[in-house]
């Protein structure tokens, strides 16, 4: 992959169709995630052509240039070619409302919010495994205040987590970012808990004649996603009802007096509804299937990843261990899944003539097996080479099958992979420290045979070289044409 993100950033860019037709721009973990105005004027062909670009993945007016764990240096490069006041382009004509754009419009705003908040996510979970860890292992005694400090630095990403997801709901729905995170304040407030607390007891809690339904706010995302959506059009609407003589000061209250009661009284239930029944509609399909369940999952963990649809998962996720202390369908299926990308990624920098194809897919299967980020090898060896991609899913299946019979669950949120381990650990089970590696060996081993088995055609040497100066010259005739 070339290192000079600054020559990578301008060649994006410009595949783009230039810096006037991109409307904003963000990242994740492996992905620069563009928002253009015209899509149109994006040259695929190029795009996928530049040299460290891994994949692109292309939805409405979005399009996601895979590049791997160095994306953040990408995505400097990027952002200095931009102005700083660049703003979405507003739609031409009314849009026609479909059940197709609403479902994508819904997945935009849960994907767009919540892969932001990611590094936040996994740091916490490390450091809350490190607590485990240090627990389990007599380094520190129970109720220890290193222990607890360790504790509350871990769990700070998650008992707030309504105030991130607010925050970065408002970057998403181009609201005002300090009422968004003052109103999920309130929903996390000490004395808001309390009153909760009392009204889970069967108190009568009411806010002006109305009743208050008893809920906790603490390590949730749609009610504060729901509430930030919300407020964008509260802001606008009062924006317009205000004489602006009165708006640096009537203009927030009357939002606050708005968004916030609403929120407590209406949204904020009504987003605890709407999480809790996917996460019921996933778990009964869980209880239904048992391990079979979290085998398909296995499987179609790498097509989701791809589709960008695996971070639809992330409240369920997070709201499951919040109740129940573990997840045991999801987290356990991309243990297999993730190796299995590592392992084949190993096959084909085992079998492989062509030198960069073996450095890209060593650092991929690294990625993947240590780290449990497995898009480079996804994206850099699976997709692109088809078969080991085949290899991958069949060992996903197996293995996922293998981690549900075992029973083997997640205590907190990282993804899984050699270092993030840990988190299958059950103090009151040791056996499944031995699941969790023999799944993870499996994983790698029978992937990296069933790569060998299926084969993969190799890329020639004359032609990965070829690449390069192709994109080149097709940013250079691009560049005329302007």
């Amino acid at each position: 992959m070339s290192k000079n993100y600054a020559a990578l950033a301008g060649s994006v860019v410009n595949a783009l169709g230039g810096v006037d037709n991109i409307a904003a721009v963000t990242h994740c973990m492996t992905r620069l995630r563009f928002v253009v105005k015209d899509d149109a004027k994006i040259d695929s062909a190029t795009l996928k052509g530049i040299s460290g670009v891994m994949g692109v993945v292309r939805n409405d007016s979005q399009c996601q240039v895979i590049i791997g764990n160095t994306v953040s240096h990408a995505y400097r490069e990027v952002v200095a070619l931009l102005p700083g006041d660049m703003q979405p382009a507003q739609p031409v004509g009314k849009q026609k409302l479909t059940l197709k754009r609403i479902g994508a419009g819904i997945l935009d705003a849960l994907i767009g919010t919540m892969s932001p908040l990611i590094p936040a996510i996994i740091g916490g979970s490390m450091v809350k495994l490190l607590a485990m860890v240090l627990e389990m292992s007599g380094l520190l005694p129970k109720g220890s205040s290193t222990l607890t400090i360790l504790t509350v630095i871990g769990d700070g990403a998650f008992f707030f987590l309504p105030l991130m997801v607010a925050a970065s709901a408002a970057v998403k729905f181009k609201t005002n970012m300090s009422l968004a995170i003052a109103i999920a304040g309130v929903l996390v407030h000490p004395s808001f808990i309390d009153l909760m607390a009392k009204a889970a007891q069967g108190e009568h809690v009411e806010f002006a004649l109305v009743p208050v339904t008893a809920v906790k706010y603490t390590y949730t995302v749609i009610p504060a996603l729901v509430m930030t959506w919300c407020l964008s059009w509260i802001e606008r609407w009062v924006d317009k009802i205000t004489p602006a003589v009165t708006k640096n000061f009537l203009k927030p209250m009357l939002i606050v007096l708005i968004a916030a009661p609403l929120a407590i009284v209406l949204i904020g239930p009504l987003g605890i509804w709407i999480g809790s029944a996917i996460s019921a509609l996933v778990y009964t399909i869980h209880g239904y299937l048992g391990w079979l369940s979290v085998a398909i999952m296995g499987a179609l963990w790498p097509l989701l990843v791809m589709t960008g649809m695996h971070r639809v998962f992330t409240p369920t996720i997070i709201q499951t261990i919040a109740e129940t202390g573990k997840e045991g369908m999801v987290m356990p299926s991309e243990i297999g899944a993730n190796l299995s990308l590592g392992g084949s990624s190993l096959a084909v920098a085992w079998k492989t003539k062509n030198p960069e194809l073996r450095q890209t897919a060593l650092a991929a299967a690294a990625s993947a097996i240590l780290a449990g980020i497995s898009e480079p090898a996804l994206y850099g060896v699976a997709v692109r080479l088809k078969r080991p991609l085949i290899a991958s899913l069949i060992s996903g299946f197996i293995c996922g099958a293998v981690a549900g019979i075992a029973g083997l669950a997640s205590h907190s949120m990282a993804a899984p992979g050699l270092f993030t381990s840990v988190q299958f650990f059950d103090p009151a089970n040791p056996m499944t420290i031995v699941w969790v590696f023999g799944v993870m060996a499996l994983a790698v081993v029978l992937s990296f045979i069933l790569t060998l088995l299926l084969g993969f055609e190799d890329i020639p040497v004359e032609a990965e070289a070829q690449k390069p100066q192709a994109a080149k010259i097709a940013v250079v005739h691009e560049a005329r044409a302007q």
